[in-house]
């Protein structure tokens, strides 16, 4: 449902990650990207939306305010929306390069 409502918001290069084997923080990280802080701010928000309208809330926000990496904490699943810049600076996808991917389903 994150990775999906990201999708509709124009994020790009978005991946699951399975990081449960790996830490107690979070079974999943779905990590996404947008081209500006508006954008990073936009998918945020807009996935916040989604998944607030199922009665499902964040039990932590942070990067709001900047727009260059926003973190939703839904504490199974943490999103990460990054600015292209800050995604390829801080490189999660090789920091958890042992975690394994999961592929994203989206309803038809």
């Amino acid at each position: 449902m994150i990775a999906e409502a990201a999708l509709d918001e124009k994020a790009s290069d978005v991946v699951i990650l399975d990081v449960n084997k790996l830490t107690v923080i979070a079974d999943y990280f779905v990590i996404a990207s947008g081209r500006s802080n508006i954008q990073v701010r936009s998918i945020a928000e807009y996935v916040e939306k989604k998944l607030a309208e199922a009665g499902i809330f964040p039990t932590r926000r942070e990067g709001y305010q900047e727009g260059k990496w926003v973190i939703l904490d839904y504490s199974s699943v943490i999103l990460h929306v990054f600015r292209q810049e800050e995604r390829d600076y801080y490189n999660l996808e090789n920091l958890w390069s042992d975690a394994g991917q999961v592929e994203i389903q989206c309803e038809a």
